[in-house]
């Protein structure tokens, strides 16, 4: 699959061994590749807004990942990707919590690396409409999205999703008083077929609950199905503007 033209990408990692070979792989697959090797020079690069995704590592001199993540996701939307210690749960979960898009545990397959990568490129989008007043408006309770500036709100208040949970909040308010199988939202929404132990989607139900508040009225805003997937409680179909 083709590259959007000249995607450059951020890599925050302090093993140049693993940076060279990342150039070496995704290079010639038309990447564009900064590399910082320090947590506060990455996180520094990170919010200059010059990048369409960040890979970044848990472990880094001067700040680590997480903190990094804290410090982009303050003022940043951009795409985060983890990199992970493999069987690390505890950083997985805490990236997701944190904003992360995604994660892929150390030691990884580069061709993992640039399958997961043009996943997360093909769901930000490209650039803004033009012109936004025609584009459909979800309304569902006291949430509503615009499919076409991307941005949410919940009783009037705009809410600050990740380009994951944004995904993840409109397939399940086009489909709300139904439920989604967690297998369906994973391959819509992070673009991979779900394996036994990823536990990703459940992570951004999460901070969806989380942010967006966990009830409306005597409802529970997004339910969890057990075994099977999430349901967005709303009984009517949802109203398009």
């Amino acid at each position: 699959m083709p590259v959007r033209q000249m995607e450059k990408i951020l890599v925050i990692d302090d093993d140049v061994a693993l940076c060279e070979l990342v150039m070496e792989y995704l290079q010639p697959l038309g990447f564009e590749l900064e590399f910082a090797h320090r947590g506060d020079l990455g996180a520094e690069r990170a919010l200059s807004g010059d990048h369409s995704l960040v890979v970044l590592d848990v472990m880094l001199p001067g700040l680590n990942g997480f903190e990094v993540l804290r410090k982009v996701r303050s003022a940043s939307r951009v795409p985060v990707l983890m990199l992970t210690a493999r069987g690390d749960d505890v950083d997985r979960i805490v990236g997701l919590e944190i904003g992360a898009d995604d994660y892929l545990p150390k030691p990884f397959n580069p061709r993992e690396l640039a399958a997961r990568i043009r996943a997360i490129l093909r769901r930000a989008p490209l650039e803004k409409p033009a012109a936004p007043e025609n584009v459909k408006v979800l309304v569902i309770g006291d949430v509503e999205l615009d499919a076409g500036t991307r941005v949410v709100r919940r009783a009037g208040d705009i809410v600050d999703l990740t380009t994951v949970e944004f995904d993840l909040l409109e397939r399940l308010l086009r489909r709300a008083g139904t439920i989604i199988k967690r297998e369906e939202l994973s391959s819509q929404v992070l673009g991979r077929n779900l394996s036994p132990f990823d536990r990703s989607i459940d992570m951004h139900i999460s901070n969806l609950r989380k942010k967006l508040g966990h009830h409306f009225g005597a409802l529970e805003r997004i339910k969890t199905v057990r075994g099977v997937g999430y349901i967005y409680a709303h009984a009517s179909s949802p109203e398009v503007k």
